[in-house]
């Protein structure tokens, strides 16, 4: 646009505006470089899909170390004699808990803490190699699986399971920690996949195992003497919430089939 000629010369003259306007050329925009190899193998490495993998990988390692060992020599040959005391305790919960994390049924675990440290040290050792399992199965699933396996929770239940585990993480996991039907290791990857925070997850650990390692942990120290009453008290607080349970979960099975 051009502003009226001016009163001296007539001449036309552009405005300062238009001539800003006028000399604002974009400058143009640099290509993005493309990723190198390094990049697209580091990016490769860090997929969804690729962690998922290395989780698959490492739990299968741990069960083949776990076959090798064959932990169920606790409850045959006691623990190494050069190991006593409160060393023993430590390294006991640590094993505890690296053998959960590769599937190793609790329940023998649990009869080997009472077994070797008697009822009150062997229960608090199993509850610690509990916590412990609990909290490397958890933070594996979530650091491994979980962008890998949330995408894949479409159907009806699965929706279910996750948005109870993500809504009420605290209840949902002491009830299934008290509940003797559910495997400990299906409880922790679950949790791992949902959107439930550490803290919930671990305290319900804790509490909800209580009971039944107590159960074992007695069991294991008394077995020596089977017909003493604080072993038949052990057996009964073992056997009725599992009789309680199968039960329960009978009866519910045609209402879950009908949903």
């Amino acid at each position: 646009m051009l502003d009226a000629t001016t009163r001296s010369g007539g001449t036309a003259t552009a405005s300062p505006r238009a001539a800003a306007t006028e000399l604002a050329v974009p400058a143009p925009v640099p290509p993005l470089p493309h990723p190198g190899p390094a990049a697209r193998c580091t990016r490769a490495l860090l997929s969804p899909y690729a962690r998922l993998s290395l989780l698959l990988a490492l739990l299968a390692g741990a069960g083949a170390c776990v076959l090798l060992f064959d932990p169920q020599r606790l409850l045959t040959h006691g623990w190494p004699p050069q190991l006593g005391g409160a060393a023993a305790a430590v390294v006991f919960a640590a094993a505890y808990g690296l053998c959960t994390v590769a599937f190793v049924p609790r329940p023998l675990l649990n009869l080997a803490a009472g077994a070797l440290f008697g009822s009150p040290l062997g229960l608090t050792t199993a509850l610690a190699g509990t916590v412990l399992g609990a909290g490397l199965a958890f933070g594996l699933g979530r650091l491994l699986g979980q962008d890998a396996l949330r995408p894949l929770l479409r159907g009806r239940w699965l929706k279910a399971a996750d948005g109870q585990l993500s809504r009420h993480g605290f209840r949902s996991m002491l009830a299934a920690r008290l509940f003797p039907g559910v495997p400990f290791w299906a409880a922790n990857y679950c949790a791992a996949v949902s959107r439930m925070r550490w803290l919930p997850f671990l305290l319900a650990t804790a509490l909800g195992s209580v009971p039944n390692t107590a159960a074992y942990a007695v069991a294991g120290a008394r077995a020596s003497a089977p017909t003493s009453p604080a072993f038949l008290i052990a057996m009964a607080a073992i056997t009725l919430p599992a009789l309680a349970g199968t039960v329960v979960a009978w009866r519910k099975r045609h209402h879950l089939r009908g949903r």
